[in-house]
């Protein structure tokens, strides 16, 4: 794919566009002059642009250009604001070969820690998961007409480079929140990169669990992060005790363990497959 469009070119859209062969053409959305020249900075042509208040004529021509086109802007109450844009301008995308929606596994709700897979209902709590649901939906509707291929990537819990609990340790902010039976599945950006470059390569179609091999309890990933730096752990805080914004407490109330099996049925290797070699990694990474 020589010509990438990152729309939304946030964490994960930039981790992706870093796994890119250096011949790519890449150019990616962003809401902010600021966070353009970051864009610049790395090699991507960035693209002002706010979702729901339609597409430049820059964007317009970037969509029927792009070979490949990847998705991670985010739904609200309304719908999907971009895929909006999208319809009101009629986009032909006339050279893309494939698409790929970044969405999460918040998508599949509460499952009182059963293991799950890609088959699984999906029965979501908030509503960011509810409206992410919809946007999924929304996407292979619009992929169907377009006859293309939609790979939907969920997405765990995101970590990596200046977002993990090494960070959250060094900055005095990490807390060990005692849950019984609470677990969550993670995954590191470059696996989320290397994922979607690899279902690239095949134009794969459907739904993919894009996470790690082990669902953990959040504590024990505080604890072994706060031993990569020598630190003792913060101390055990009792869930119902813990001063958490309403969103922090709505991740507590679903618990579920994500089956990656699609995902390496479908050829991919994991980089990072547990919290212990992704964490390992970015403390050597960045040099304690």
């Amino acid at each position: 794919m020589k010509r990438v469009l990152l729309l939304g070119a946030g964490y994960s859209a930039r981790a992706i566009a870093r796994a890119l062969p250096a011949v790519t053409t890449i150019q990616g959305t962003t809401r902010s002059r600021e966070k353009a020249a970051v864009l610049r900075d790395m090699g991507i042509e960035p693209l002002l642009h706010e979702a729901g208040q339609g597409l430049s004529e820059d964007l317009h021509s970037a969509l029927e250009s792009a070979h490949a086109i990847f998705v991670s802007v985010a739904p609200n109450a309304s719908g999907d604001p971009l895929l909006q844009d999208l319809e009101a301008a009629s986009v032909q995308l006339k050279a893309a070969s494939w698409l790929c929606y970044l969405s999460t596994v918040g998508v599949y709700g509460d499952h009182a820690g059963a293991w799950i897979d890609e088959n699984a209902e999906c029965r979501p709590v908030s509503d960011r998961s509810r409206q992410r649901l919809a946007a999924e939906q929304a996407w292979q509707t619009y992929a169907m007409q377009k006859k293309l291929p939609l790979a939907i990537l969920r997405l765990a819990g995101i970590y990596g480079p200046g977002r993990s609990a090494l960070d959250s340790l060094r900055s005095g902010k990490a807390r060990r929140i005692i849950k019984p039976g609470q677990v969550f599945n993670r995954i590191h950006v470059e696996d989320i990169a290397g994922a979607a470059l690899h279902l690239m390569q095949m134009r794969a179609s459907g739904v993919f669990n894009v996470a790690d091999d082990e669902p953990a309890p959040p504590q024990d990933v505080i604890a072994f992060a706060a031993s990569l730096l020598g630190m003792a752990p913060p101390p055990e805080i009792p869930f119902d005790e813990a001063p958490l914004s309403p969103l922090g407490r709505s991740f507590y109330g679903e618990c579920k363990r994500v089956s990656n099996r699609h995902l390496k049925g479908a050829g991919y290797r994991f980089a990072y497959p547990d919290y212990r070699a992704g964490l390992k990694a970015l403390f050597t990474e960045e040099g304690a």
